[in-house]
């Protein structure tokens, strides 16, 4: 046993204990490294044996070759004159082991034991990144923005240890994001992809504004008042349906805060994103009426056949608010509520035709 076999199998064992990589696992790695080393050297035969044995510090590389009376192939084959010189025992038709010198391969073990152990660091920390990531799942993180591409606009920003790219779709429109600034996102999903974790991040995602309000309600975080739905066209509007627990408590009152103040923080967080906070209701024709504003309702008719869809009639002068820019409040209401919603106004007749009545 040699003190240079000892000393190679100490230094793994105390790799495993600093690095957590497992000496089997190293060991398998660098003999596989040795056999691709010895076999280019001696002409790419599979007849090279590694032994390694780390609880008898044996470390042997050999080289097995076939006695013959003519030899064919010099890297595989021997005669039995040759033989003699490594085994006196060595008979016609046997093989022979011819053991070299494993110093030479002392460069080739270290080598693949530091490639090993990089590759082992490397995946114990994509592994910390992922649990990293995964802790964050459909939170509201703060990132630091490393940098914007003046190409596509992505802007890729710093969480925890990892980083992740928020694309110009995920952004919200006109605002302008500034490398070295702090910005809120989403993790909308953490996927494990072929160079690592990745985390999928937004925005203009509605879990952004739900979340938000989270921080920003006390009665929210403490389950007292519930956000039931949320419908968002990011960068313009936003409808957020609130329940209350205790009827002490008014839920939509709670959202908006003393003055304004809480929604007020959130709309600025959101660069100036309008934000209407209504009160959910079991029943559909309350919801859908709440749904609505800031227009007035007059009546709400839901289909009796079980369509979700329904009949709304609003004042005629609140007709354009109901409906809302380019179809926008109707649009919400709609996507807040799950159900169809057809605006009629109070009198039956739209524009021109009203006039002329």
């Amino acid at each position: 046993m040699s003190k240079a076999n000892t000393e190679f199998f100490e230094a793994l064992h105390l790799l495993e204990k600093e690095k957590g990589i497992p000496v089997d696992y190293l060991i398998e790695k660098i003999r596989a490294a040795i056999i691709i080393a010895v076999k280019r050297d001696f002409g790419g035969k599979d007849n090279i044996v590694v032994v390694m044995e780390p609880d008898t510090n044996v470390f042997t590389v050999s080289q097995i070759k076939t006695v013959v009376e003519e030899v064919g192939d010099s890297d595989t084959q021997m005669t039995i004159d040759e033989a003699r010189r490594y085994s006196k025992k060595a008979v016609l038709g046997g093989t022979v082991e011819i053991k070299l010198d494993t110093k030479q391969f002392g460069r080739i073990a270290a080598q693949t034991a530091k490639h090993v152990i990089r590759q082992g660091i490397r995946e114990a920390e994509r592994g910390q990144q992922l649990q990293d990531f995964q802790r964050r799942n459909q939170e509201l993180v703060t990132a630091v923005v490393l940098r914007v591409d003046p190409k596509t606009g992505a802007a890729t920003v710093e969480i925890g240890k990892g980083e992740a790219v928020l694309p110009l779709t995920e952004q919200i429109s006109g605002e302008i994001i500034r490398e070295g600034g702090r910005i809120k996102v989403f993790v909308v999903d953490v996927r494990e992809g072929d160079k690592g974790p990745r985390a999928l991040i937004s925005r203009t995602h509605p879990g952004l504004v739900k979340r938000l309000f989270e921080m920003e309600v006390p009665e929210i975080f403490n389950g007292t008042v519930e956000i039931k739905a949320v419908s968002r066209e990011a960068g313009s509007r936003t409808k957020l349906a609130v329940f209350s627990h205790d009827e002490n408590v008014d839920a939509v009152g709670a959202c908006i805060g003393a003055r304004g103040a809480r929604v007020a923080g959130i709309v600025d967080e959101l660069g100036g994103e309008k934000i209407d906070i209504v009160e959910y209701s079991e029943k559909p024709e309350e919801f859908i009426a709440a749904a609505l504003a800031p227009a007035k309702v007059v009546s709400v008719e839901t289909d009796a056949g079980g369509a979700h869809s329904c009949q709304v009639r609003v004042p005629d002068s609140q007709l354009s608010l109901a409906i809302g820019n380019k179809g926008q409040n109707a649009r919400l209401a709609a996507k807040l509520t799950g159900w169809k919603i057809d605006i009629r106004p109070e009198s039956g007749y739209f524009g021109e035709e009203m006039q002329g009545s």
